[in-house]
């Protein structure tokens, strides 16, 4: 086999490693989304209070998120992304042994920085690995998130169901999810900066480039956010539903964005990043129309699984166009990683403000309205449709083979 050649098997197996941290990053997200309930429980807070904590979680992923590409550029890709992942995968323990407000606030600010950091390593690295095929795989990447997320949250349902205590579902969730991803990360690119670079800056402003991908971003990731953290409090306060059936709709949801984003990258090659963008906000919006007029707890799970459809393609289309559109994929992947996670942090307060105010249902008519974007802003995603597209020569697609 020639080196071109055997650099290029490289690269293929580096792209199932990181589709496989992909996973492990998700299936946390996941474990941890359909406890909410039982964390709110244990802490015996509102849903006021809920969202104040939840909204943590997204304050601690922006302060954290600028911290990334530097990291990378002292350590290497590969050794970066092990550690901050691992620190993400055991951060999961850390809800379910808080016992009030405060200390329920610091875990969530803590669980949100490790998860910002390996978010923005791991996405960097899957926009290099998909310059280097020459071909669109972003969609594919989150779709196995939403993947191991619908794992995570398949497992946590089964837990609910037992009524098992969420401490113990945590520490072994966290103790699997750790190995699996140092597993993983053995086989991932490990880029070093040269020589003469310097380093980036601990902490600066998303590029201009960002800003208008960012917005896209953040009602995708408002919607998302809200259907993760709330779905099975809707149900269970909403519609009277038990723990078990509550718990599935977040899996309901996992599952048709696991399914889209999937298919995405065929998609979006077939009809361009703009045009399927759009679809999805009417989607969202239908599904999100569904959820404030359900009746039914099938109806919820039926609007909240829409919305995931909707939206599936939405994150890895801005991620994408983000890595595309400038010299430097890590600066501005954690610009609109930044706005997006910005968006994460206004929802969960957001929705439990307006629902101690009004009411859930009242919460979820500002999702609906804040998804209609996504077709309103669609056009700057442009940049996607080029991405993957680029003309790679031999000599760029010679990386280094990963070392295990």
């Amino acid at each position: 086999m020639s080196d071109v050649g055997h650099a290029r098997g490289e690269v293929r197996r580096a792209r199932y490693a990181v589709a496989a941290v992909f996973a492990v990053h998700g299936a946390v997200t996941g474990t941890f989304a359909t406890r909410v309930p039982w964390v709110q429980d244990h802490t015996s807070i509102g849903a006021g209070q809920l969202g104040f904590a939840l909204a943590f979680t997204a304050f601690g992923a922006s302060c954290a998120m600028p911290l990334a590409g530097r990291i990378s550029h002292r350590f290497g890709s590969r050794t970066a992304l092990r550690g901050l992942l691992a620190l993400w995968t055991l951060s999961l323990v850390l809800p379910s042994f808080a016992p009030n407000l405060v200390t329920l606030c610091l875990a969530m600010f803590t669980y949100g920085a490790t998860a910002g950091m390996a978010d923005v390593a791991m996405n960097a690295l899957g926009v290099e690995v998909e310059r280097l095929l020459d071909k669109s795989i972003m969609s594919g990447l989150h779709g196995m998130w939403s993947a191991g997320a619908l794992v995570g949250s398949a497992a946590g349902t089964l837990a609910a169901h037992l009524g098992s205590d969420a401490r113990l579902h945590f520490v072994v969730a966290s103790a699997v999810l750790t190995a699996f991803g140092l597993v993983a990360c053995s086989w991932v690119l490990d880029l070093q900066p040269a020589q003469d670079e310097e380093p980036p800056p601990r902490f600066a402003l998303p590029p201009r480039s960002a800003l208008l991908i960012g917005a896209v971003g953040f009602c995708a990731v408002f919607a998302e956010g809200a259907s993760l953290d709330w779905s099975a409090v809707f149900l269970r306060d909403r519609l009277d539903t038990s723990a078990g059936p509550a718990a599935a709709s977040t899996t309901a949801f996992m599952l048709t964005m696991a399914v889209a984003r999937v298919a995405g990258d065929a998609v979006v090659n077939r009809f361009g990043a703009v045009r399927t963008v759009r679809a999805g906000g009417a989607l969202a919006v239908l599904g999100g129309l569904l959820v404030v007029l359900a009746g039914h707890p099938a109806l919820a799970m039926g609007g909240f699984a829409l919305m995931g459809l909707g939206i599936a393609v939405v994150v890895p289309l801005c991620f994408a166009a983000a890595g595309h559109a400038g010299p430097n994929p890590s600066q501005a992947i954690a610009g609109v990683a930044t706005i997006t996670y910005t968006s994460g942090l206004i929802a969960p307060g957001l929705i439990g403000g307006v629902a101690q105010a009004t009411s859930l249902v009242v919460s979820f008519c500002v999702v609906t309205v804040l998804a209609s974007g996504l077709a309103v802003f669609a056009g700057v995603l442009r940049t996607a449709e080029r991405g993957g597209r680029t003309e790679v020569s031999p000599q760029a697609a010679a990386v280094p083979a990963p070392r295990p």
